[in-house]
């Protein structure tokens, strides 16, 4: 599958949509979250993707720029989602 498309289960949510004056595509505002950002992909078919994107803080980006931080806390979060917790007394630490 393409890197891009994360799920290929599309629906058709608007048809025969033209560009208006300003070469601008409307979508319905349903479409659409609040202060989300988009990046906009074309293939050699003229199809458009729009893959929406959120931001995060710049001093919260090392994370994601570790690969060995976040596969650490992305195995933490599945051992807490599969119930695999302790109590710690953090003046033990």
């Amino acid at each position: 599958m393409n890197p891009i498309i994360k799920n290929s289960d599309f629906q058709k949510v608007a048809s025969s949509v033209k560009p208006d004056a300003k070469n601008r595509v409307l979508l319905k505002k349903n479409l659409l979250k609040e202060d989300t950002s988009y990046h906009i992909y074309v293939n050699r078919l003229g199809q458009i993707v729009l893959d929406p994107q959120a931001s995060i803080p710049a001093y919260e980006a090392w994370l994601f720029n570790n690969p060995e931080a976040i596969a650490s806390v992305r195995r933490g979060l599945n051992q807490a989602a599969q119930g695999k917790i302790a109590r710690v007394d953090i003046k033990n630490l």
